[in-house]
């Protein structure tokens, strides 16, 4: 599987993501600077977290004009499976790849710890490594991860399976005080419509290997690679 990862300024996450990928597929990502034209043939498009240009207008807003992010759409229409993270998944949006918007945890602070994911579809390149209704452990470090939409398209993304990830308890109850940053519906991941592009909020790259203190993303990256070789 080539994977690439997309780089502007302000990633910080995208050696952790390489590291993972490396882990599950046995190669190193290409990484890719934002302001390069075109992307090399590749089976995946990540764009890893961080803080693109500091987060300036709102987080991804100018990230999502870079001139790679031409071809990241063109690649994507095509069918290239697209993987943002935090602040990929702000990207995505911004970039209209995905639908919604992420706007500032109802806290209004940056939250950096563990949390609780339950898989809600395992029926993808993206979570097949999961069974549905499985309970992971994961990392968040964001202040902008309150997923929002229009009650129409909330609606939509439910019916016709495309949220991916929910916050909830450590046993996958649906609890209030899980869904830490107020996200509509405790949505933590959703998928485009055709289950190709996903943006998720937190980090499964932070759990991947036993040093960084669990395991439960590694499953992530090793079913993604199994689905794309």
């Amino acid at each position: 599987m080539r994977a690439v990862v997309v780089i502007f300024p302000g990633s910080n996450r995208e050696r952790d993501v390489c590291a993972a990928l490396a882990r599950a597929t046995g190669y190193e990502p290409l990484r890719v600077w934002h302001r390069d034209g075109a992307l090399p043939p590749s089976d995946l498009i990540v764009l890893p977290g961080g803080f693109a240009y500091g987060d300036y207008l709102r987080c991804g807003a100018i990230a999502a004009h870079s001139p790679i992010m031409r071809d990241v759409r063109d690649q994507a229409a095509k069918g290239t499976p697209v993987l943002g993270i935090c602040n990929g998944f702000q990207i995505l949006t911004e970039a209209g790849l995905l639908p919604g918007a992420l706007l500032p945890n109802r806290s209004l602070r940056f939250t950096c710890r563990d949390v609780h994911l339950r898989v809600e579809n395992d029926q993808t390149i993206f979570t097949c490594g999961y069974e549905a209704g499985q309970t992971i452990r994961v990392a968040v470090a964001h202040h902008d991860g309150n997923y929002t939409a229009d009650p129409e398209t909330l609606d939509r993304l439910e019916a016709r399976g495309l949220v991916a990830f929910r916050y909830c308890g450590p046993q996958g109850e649906s609890v209030e005080e899980a869904n830490f940053n107020g996200s509509a519906r405790a949505i933590a991941g959703v998928f485009n419509e055709t289950r190709t592009v996903l943006g998720l909020m937190p980090h499964p790259e932070n759990v991947s290997d036993p040093q960084l203190g669990g395991t439960d993303g590694q499953a992530f990256f090793d079913g993604l690679a199994s689905a794309l070789q």
